[in-house]
């Protein structure tokens, strides 16, 4: 090979790093703008998304300040505020019909729980979720030259962790006691393994039953503990409080 032909093979792979770079760059703020117009579509309420960095050759991606808004009636402005999140994404999915997630650590996010055990902020986040996923998702945008929706792609996690989440409570059955809990650790493994993946819809359908879940008992568990501390809602009250809980906390 030629000193010319070298220069040219030169050349094209300084021009592919080049590309890759100006790819990375604009690739976060795509992918910043994709959470916040399509999270309030699946939720129901805003979603704010501060930094989003992508390594396209290691599959790598840190989320820095993701904050999910409380519905219309509810006196806090966040329902879900995550620091950090770090993700692990198999590269050679990001083309094909199915993005691979390896893993997901959600790093000790602040989870604000206002209302009921029977109704709450948690609560109607996921009935707007739900209904969502009952319905086909959101509205894919037009994306072909055709002005025909682009199919969706579908996501595979793998294992995704909620470490160190701090729940803040304003229990309104306790005459809005106002107390900060701790969650254990939520795992969840296999989402959308398989052929098919899920949609974005349903992977949040999934994570935020999980979430609801453990708040839920966690809040239940520490307004039993209230309860029979203060004794002040007598025998009525605790029946009240189970059958508010439906069935997660023992009876």
């Amino acid at each position: 090979m030629n000193k010319i032909t070298w220069g040219i093979v030169a050349a094209l792979l300084v021009l592919a790093v080049i590309a890759l770079i100006v790819v990375a760059v604009f690739l976060d703020g795509i992918v910043k703008k994709g959470v916040e117009t399509v999270g309030p579509k699946i939720t129901g309420v805003s979603v704010k998304l501060d930094e989003m960095h992508i390594g396209l050759l290691t599959g790598s991606a840190r989320v820095k300040s993701l904050v999910v808004g409380n519905p219309d009636g509810y006196k806090s402005p966040t329902a879900i505020s995550v620091g950090l999140a770090k993700i692990s994404v198999n590269p050679l999915s990001i083309m094909s019909g199915k993005i691979v997630v390896r893993s997901i650590h959600v790093e000790s996010p602040e989870i604000t729980f206002e209302g009921g055990l029977s109704e709450n902020n948690l609560g109607k986040i996921l009935d707007n979720v739900e209904t969502v996923s009952r319905n086909g998702g959101p509205a894919p945008a037009a994306a072909n030259p055709g002005g025909s929706p682009k199919p969706a792609k579908k996501i595979e996690v793998d294992d995704l962790f909620i470490t160190g989440a701090k729940v803040h409570v304003n229990l309104a059955m306790l005459g809005g006691k106002e107390m900060t809990l701790l969650l254990p650790e939520i795992h969840l493994t296999n989402l959308g393994k398989g052929n098919d993946g899920l949609t974005a819809t349903d992977l949040t359908r999934a994570v935020f039953q999980s979430i609801t879940s453990a708040t839920i008992k966690a809040v239940a568990d520490a307004a039993a503990n209230a309860v029979g501390d203060v004794k002040n809602l007598g025998g009525t009250g605790i029946k009240k409080l189970k059958s508010g809980l439906g069935g997660l906390l023992r009876k």
